[in-house]
């Protein structure tokens, strides 16, 4: 129970720093934001739990597949929040990312790499 509660711990602190980071600089929170520090995270958790070296290798290569279809909301975000406001924006944005990635699993699937 308290492994559990420290890799919360670890992990919204993470998240904070993130965001008080944004707060004074656009470009280094974007940077954090940028590296894949929850997944470099999840990896470490994995290790330490004992996963096996094939778990943790799938969790990594499958962490790649995902992140591609998300990248066009990082520029799309910009373009919509400035003519339509944040929540909706924020909506749009989570709705054409999970149409871009069920065409993503879509076009993947046909090269053998299963994604649903």
């Amino acid at each position: 129970m308290v492994w559990l509660i420290a890799k919360y711990a670890i992990t919204a602190f993470m998240v904070v720093l993130i965001s008080e980071t944004a707060k004074r600089s656009d470009r280094l929170g974007g940077l954090l934001a940028a590296l894949p520090l929850v997944t470099v995270l999840v990896l470490i958790w994995m290790k330490l739990e004992g996963q096996t070296q094939e778990k943790i290798s799938a969790h990594a290569w499958y962490t790649f597949w995902y992140v591609v279809p998300t990248l066009p909301m990082f520029i799309l975000f910009p373009f919509f929040y400035q003519r339509i406001g944040f929540w909706l924006t924020l909506l749009l944005s989570c709705v054409i990312t999970v149409v871009l990635f069920a065409l993503w699993a879509l076009l993947l699937k046909r090269f053998g790499i299963v994604l649903l």
